[in-house]
């Protein structure tokens, strides 16, 4: 699958609208299922301090649920609000691991009105697996789908639709 493949396919997932979890389960089942370099695919939701494990596809499930702002590479995202490109992990003090298959990651922050409300963590079993271009598609990627990754704390973080953060 193309870039322009997955995001006109994603546009039309968010625009068909919906529950904002299914917005996001579907959209990682598309994403992970498009490019055979994405081994591990998740979005994380920020609440509190905390990184939040919602949907995610992969061969297995990570122990990392929930992570600290600022800890490892998926924290030091959300707190620069900055994507993260790591073409080798095991070089990467920072990296938490979770699978000893993976050998690059890429994390792009979720931004919805100006603060990071989520991200995209990407595990490739690649050694430097994402460039530039998967950057761009990444970070375009994040901003259709941030309305959706809202958490509501009310909810024990589930994602929700768009509104004022309580």
């Amino acid at each position: 699958m193309s870039h322009e493949e997955a995001l006109e396919a994603i546009g039309g997932i968010v625009d068909h609208g919906g529950d904002a979890d299914d917005v996001l389960r579907n959209i990682v089942e598309l994403l992970q299922e498009g490019f055979e370099h994405f081994s591990w695919l998740g979005i994380y939701l920020v609440e509190g301090d905390d990184l939040v494990l919602g949907p995610w596809r992969g061969p297995e499930a990570t122990e990392h649920v929930r992570i600290p702002v600022g800890q490892g590479i998926c924290g030091a995202a959300a707190a620069s609000g900055r994507t993260e490109i790591v073409d080798d992990v095991n070089a990467d003090p920072r990296y938490l691991a979770c699978f000893p298959s993976t050998r690059s990651e890429i994390v792009v922050p979720i931004a919805y009105e100006g603060r990071v409300v989520g991200e995209i963590d990407i595990d490739s079993d690649r050694p430097a697996a994402f460039g530039d271009e998967d950057r761009r598609f990444l970070e375009h990627v994040a901003e259709l789908i941030a309305p959706h990754s809202l958490v509501d704390r009310n909810t024990g973080g589930a994602a929700r639709k768009p509104g004022p953060l309580a």
